[in-house]
């Protein structure tokens, strides 16, 4: 009854910790020391590792927990022990004593053959285990350098892309600048057009008012022409009257010609009285003889008229062919007047007209020097597009290039780091010597922690 209590004491303490031991212990392990003892039997190892219905590791130590528990003190100090053997950190957990490694209970059941045998399995399992996991981590390594390798190929992928990158990041900055650069040409096209159409309005304002001035000079030289031509006629009208009046005869010239004219009529008078008297004395005397002398008298009488009459219509004449010869010559001296103003017009428009000409030949010749300046313009511009575009294609080329040199020395250096990854795997693939029990305590305390 006491060793019941004992166990059921022992058992119970060890309940404590059984989330603790379901989680670190590894059943398959401990097993194999538990059936050297004779805890348990084979079904129950059966049982516990090859039950279909316990997949878990944590079921299959739970399991074996609840076997043990059924066999009593012994299946507790058999737990024990394999606790201190394969988890020595467990086992200083739960009993809080240091693994001693006495293993009475292996000795008492199979003596130390027994002990021995199970520690020759346990050494080879233990040599299988860290064959295994060498071969793992050579796996490991050869994995993780691969994975550099990747990485490497990654780096060198991303640096390509970083440069590809860069380079679009550069083309597109250049092509921002080239449009700012469009768009500032354009503007500057555009301004010197305006300024261009302004100054030719301006010019052909100024053209215009130039031509406006000549024409009102050209007028006012014509009015001034005319009002000279009218001054000159008016002129020698004056001076044709004044010397019409200084060849008028004087008021005395004029009283002696009346004189005479009073005389001449009184001689006639005296003359006509004296021809009476001849005729009343003739009548007298020769009475027969009458009728004859006034035949002749009334024949003279009548040639005298006809001669007075002659020379009234001859001075008639005279006076009229003056008049028309003043007339005439009036005429002849205007016609000269505007002979002289036709022949200044036209020499006016003939000036007029050769200034035209020569402003139109100077218009032509700007005109071609304009034309002649833009083509040399337009020439010299699209020779530096020219020059400009060949530059850039240098600038790509180089750039490409430079690119290719690039990709070139970053594909060297990826096989440079595959050929040293390369052999270092093959420095690894190397046998290299390894010891029975190496790291065996190190790993048992990585699996409890």
């Amino acid at each position: 009854m006491l060793e019941e209590d004992n166990d059921e004491t022992c058992w119970n303490n060890l309940e404590n910790f059984r989330v603790k031991l379901i989680s670190v212990i590894d059943p398959s392990r401990i097993t194999p020391y538990l059936r050297q003892c004779k805890v348990i039997s084979h079904d129950d190892e059966e049982q516990v590792l090859n039950d279909p219905s316990l997949v878990m590791r944590k079921r299959k130590a739970g399991v074996l927990l609840d076997i043990l528990q059924r066999t009593g003190h012994k299946g507790f100090e058999a737990f024990l022990e394999s606790l201190e053997l394969y988890y020595p950190q467990l086992y200083k957990k739960i009993t809080g004593k240091e693994p001693s490694r006495v293993f009475s209970m292996i000795i008492d059941t199979a003596g130390e053959s027994g002990l021995s045998q199970l520690l020759m399995n346990e050494i080879m399992k233990l040599q299988s285990t860290v064959q295994e996991e060498r071969q793992k981590a050579q796996e490991l390594t050869m994995w993780l350098h691969t994975k550099e390798d990747t990485i490497r190929e990654m780096w060198v992928r991303d640096s390509l892309l970083h440069k590809h990158q860069e380079r679009a990041q550069k083309m597109k900055e250049e092509r921002d600048s080239l449009s700012k650069e469009l768009r500032k040409c354009k503007d500057e096209n555009y301004n010197l057009a305006m300024s261009y159409a302004k100054q030719s309005e301006e010019k052909s304002a100024a053209l215009m008012k130039n031509r406006d001035l000549i024409l009102e000079i050209d007028r006012l030289k014509h009015s001034l022409m005319k009002a000279e031509d009218d001054c000159t006629l008016e002129r020698k009208h004056t001076m044709k009257l004044k010397h019409a009046i200084e060849q008028r005869p004087s008021h005395e010239v004029m009283w002696e010609i009346q004189q005479e004219k009073e005389l001449l009529l009184a001689k006639n008078q005296e003359l006509e009285n004296t021809l009476q008297q001849v005729a009343r004395e003739q009548n007298l005397e020769k009475s027969l003889s009458n009728d004859a002398l006034e035949n002749d008298c009334s024949q003279i009488l009548e040639e005298r008229r006809e001669l007075m009459n002659t020379i009234y219509s001859l001075r008639k004449e005279l006076q009229r062919s003056e008049v028309l010869q003043d007339k005439y010559a009036e005429e002849k001296e205007m016609l000269e007047l505007q002979c002289t103003s036709l022949r200044k017009d036209s020499q006016m428009y003939k000036k007029r007209i050769e200034a035209v000409l020569q402003q139109m030949e100077e218009v032509a010749s700007e005109r071609d020097q304009a034309l002649l300046t833009r083509e040399q313009f337009y020439m010299q511009y699209s020779k530096n597009l020219v020059e400009r575009d060949a530059y850039r294609k240098q600038i790509r080329e180089l750039g490409e290039r430079c690119d290719e040199m690039q990709l070139q020395l970053f594909q060297k250096e990826s096989q440079l780091l595959a050929t040293e990854a390369k052999l270092k795997r093959l420095q690894l693939e190397l046998p290299t010597p390894t010891s029975d029990l190496d790291d065996t305590s190190s790993r048992d305390s990585q699996e409890v922690s």
